[in-house]
């Protein structure tokens, strides 16, 4: 039984929290490029005041004292970037960004209330076809980020965790599959519940892990070649974008483990095996063998935390594959996107 009424409902929440996504997007972008350029200022006065005197900027006499040489900054890339404890310069407003987490905030609501009501539409966990994994897939990532700035200042991480979101509703819009009823071999509610919804959950952490590892390597690659500039300058320092990277794909790993072996199980209780090599269920074990990857490399001393993260985001790449290649193009007992050929 499918609610057409409901279901229209779902539909105009999404596509409404889309535009708001999209200004918060324009608002947290303002946000990174004011702050980057505060702080490119404040790294270009606090060069001149410890460069020596004599070397064109007299740096104790602006503040009427004398500098012993051994307090002068021996690495002219360091002093024009942030200590570690500063996230937001004094004296830049942070308008912008508190504007665009609202906004993250009232699209979250959006895409919640758009998913509630697709299940409720067909009454059912809105888990069916690559439509509904999608939007379950952006609430998860909306509402771990929302939440995670609600304890951190991470408005400087509001446009790499926006843009993507958009990109997998956008997808979930390209592959849109009409309310309907689950294929018999998805018609188990409490399996369909554990496994997928810790899938979709997984997918999300890992989507926020991708965009860490992505603004680590932009911002680790500026410090390698000297001052930061431009809006780059507005984010972490690389060592600590590096470790947040890490520590999303620690809570990530198990979860996804977790999703290979219900699978199994669900595979067990649907067909009969645990396991028949099926495109899906190879998929899964890839991306669970390339993040397991990561995390070996990232504790390996002979890795650099550089090359590490290049493995996390093929990943993230295989995901993608997952979601597009595999359920589009190959047939297998888990050809259910629901998409038309």
């Amino acid at each position: 039984m499918t609610d057409p009424q409901l279901a229209l409902a779902s539909d105009i929440a999404i596509w409404a929290s889309l535009a708001v996504l999209a200004l918060a997007l324009i608002s947290f972008s303002a946000h990174l490029a004011l702050t980057g350029a505060a702080k490119e200022r404040r790294a270009d006065v606090r060069a001149r005041e410890q460069a020596p005197v004599g070397a064109g900027a007299p740096a104790a006499a602006w503040h009427g004292r004398v500098e012993a040489p051994g307090h002068l900054d021996e690495s002219p890339a360091s002093a024009a970037v942030e200590p570690p404890t500063v996230s937001h310069p004094g004296g830049v407003t942070r308008r912008w960004g508190v504007i665009g987490m609202q906004l993250t905030w009232m699209a979250t609501f959006g895409v919640v209330g758009g998913t509630a009501l697709r299940g409720l539409s067909v009454q059912r966990w809105p888990l069916g076809n690559m439509y509904e994994f999608a939007i379950v897939s952006a609430s998860f990532a909306l509402v771990v980020f929302s939440l995670w700035s609600l304890k951190r200042d991470r408005l400087w991480l509001g446009p790499f965790v926006v843009l993507p979101v958009m990109a997998v509703l956008i997808a979930g819009k390209v592959w849109y599959t009409e309310a309907s009823q689950l294929m018999p071999a998805l018609d188990n509610t409490m399996w369909l519940s554990i496994h997928v919804t810790i899938a979709t959950l997984s997918v999300a952490l890992f989507i926020i892990g991708a965009a860490l590892g992505i603004v680590f390597l932009l911002r680790d690659s500026a410090e390698r070649k000297g001052p930061v500039r431009g809006w780059l300058a507005g984010l972490p320092q690389a060592n600590k974008l590096e470790t947040m990277t890490y520590g999303i794909h620690i809570f990530a790993f198990p979860l996804w483990t977790v999703v290979l072996i219900t699978g199994a199980i669900w595979a067990e209780v649907a067909w009969g095996r645990y396991w028949g090599w099926d495109p899906k269920e190879v998929w899964t074990f890839v991306i669970w063998a390339v993040y397991a990857a990561y995390l070996h490399a990232r504790a390996t001393s002979s890795w650099t935390k550089r090359s590490a993260t290049w493995v996390a985001l093929v990943g993230m790449l295989c995901i993608i594959l997952n979601y597009t290649v595999v359920n589009l193009l190959i047939t297998g007992l888990h050809s259910y996107s629901g998409v038309s050929s």
